[in-house]
């Protein structure tokens, strides 16, 4: 384990800790997986809080872990997290923005990447997800993306958990991951293989070293540079004894 990682690991049970002893729940800024990872392989002492991850909305990648329970602290959670919907002032006029021109524009406002979440883009709009602590700054300070005058303003998030990509059937030998990937991301066995080995690979927010693994159906399946998809089971399987998976790609 290095030096970040040690840090990290304390400042987590720091924060399990505190809400325990004053009953009140405490948050972490948005994690990276690697990040959660590191959170859900943890093993904290008796007394410590229990702990949750939210990101704003389902499939959510980045999220914050959210310390204590409504046994606990006596009352329901409420995660300090918003959706922010910047779009261009003119549809007409806008170029063509993409997730790295709306995120860089953010951070070019002073903000560290740990205080964002997702940002989701649908036709040339962006849904980002940020802590709450500094919504209002984003809302009164992003003003333009690349060179195309925006606006940015607080929207409702359950929109985009209804919005789940649609099933597809995906052809492969097994369930296994490493199988599961190549077919997802039409790459050989042995290139998926390279990405779990690389650690590149996460399972519901765990680091997976496995190939030969299985994911739960439900199960979302995060692999660094290519994206994400939720595996929902085997729909079928074929006459040369083949199996029919279905998956819903992000």
């Amino acid at each position: 384990m290095n030096e970040s990682d040690r840090l990290l690991r304390k400042r987590f049970s720091e924060l399990a800790g505190r809400a325990s002893s004053r009953g009140k729940y405490e948050y972490s800024e948005f994690l990276t997986l690697a990040e959660q990872n590191e959170l859900c392989r943890m093993t904290f002492d008796k007394g410590s809080a229990p702990f949750a991850l939210h990101g704003g909305y389902d499939g959510a990648e980045r999220k914050i872990a959210v310390f204590g329970s409504e046994e606990l602290c006596g009352y329901a959670e409420s995660p300090p997290l918003v959706c922010l919907e910047a779009s261009p002032l003119s549809a007409r006029f806008s170029e063509d923005l993409g997730h790295r021109d709306f995120l860089g524009a953010v951070i070019a406002l002073g903000l560290r990447r740990s205080v964002l979440g997702d940002i989701v883009i649908k036709e040339n709009r962006a849904f980002l997800f940020c802590l709450e602590s500094v919504s209002a700054f984003i809302c009164e300070n992003l003003k333009k993306v690349r060179n195309t005058p925006v606006d940015c303003r607080a929207a409702e998030a359950p929109r985009l958990a209804a919005e789940r990509p649609e099933p597809v059937g995906i052809n492969v030998a097994s369930e296994r991951l490493d199988s599961l990937i190549a077919a997802v991301y039409r790459l050989s066995r042995s290139e998926s293989q390279e990405l779990i080995a690389q650690k590149k690979v996460f399972v519901d927010s765990r680091l997976s070293e496995n190939p030969s693994c299985s994911p739960k159906i439900g199960g979302i399946i995060s692999v660094r540079g290519f994206g994400r998809f939720v595996y929902e089971g085997i729909s079928r399987e074929t006459r040369k004894g083949r199996l029919v998976v279905s998956v819903r790609i992000f």
